[in-house]
């Protein structure tokens, strides 16, 4: 069975972003081995500095990259797009091997280019969401893969 891990940083903070992870967890239980790891955000002073950032990131890096097992898939702007059908694909390769599959959500400042380079960086979209609201969207996407995956008629 593949291993799915989602490491984030950061915690969801309000119920309705709780609760709809929840649901696709649930969801996901029977088709995957499902797992999200929340990781603490650097703290930053309200007007940060680059220097200070790229302190951050790297405070965050040095957290998330022990956290890393199998095929890893970074979450960046500079990452390319990809469809449900390619995510699909990309879920499909992690089975044969290694069996696992890392996909990382950084804070608000992204992640560090250490962390970036663990992997190929994907993009849920051209358009910046929260953070929150991407962890939800990857689940939904990471779903509606499996479905694919499985025939299913969820995805169409």
């Amino acid at each position: 069975m593949l291993s799915v891990r989602i490491v984030c940083v950061g915690r969801l903070k309000e119920a309705y972003w709780r609760g709809a992870v929840a649901e696709y967890e649930k969801r996901l239980g029977p088709l995957c081995k499902f797992q999200i790891l929340e990781l603490p955000e650097a703290r930053l002073s309200q007007n940060p500095t680059a220097g200070e950032i790229a302190g951050a990131l790297d405070k965050e890096a040095e957290l998330i990259l022990p956290k890393l097992a199998g095929q890893a898939l970074p979450l960046c702007v500079e990452g390319r797009a990809v469809s449900s059908e390619e995510l699909a694909g990309l879920l499909d390769q992690a089975m044969q091997s290694p069996g696992a599959v890392s996909f990382v959500i950084g804070s608000s400042y992204g992640l560090a280019q250490r962390v970036k380079q663990t992997g190929r960086g994907i993009s849920l979209s051209a358009m910046t969401f929260p953070h929150q609201l991407a962890r939800v969207m990857l689940c939904e996407q990471v779903y509606r893969a499996l479905q694919i995956l499985r025939g299913a008629p969820y995805h169409k």
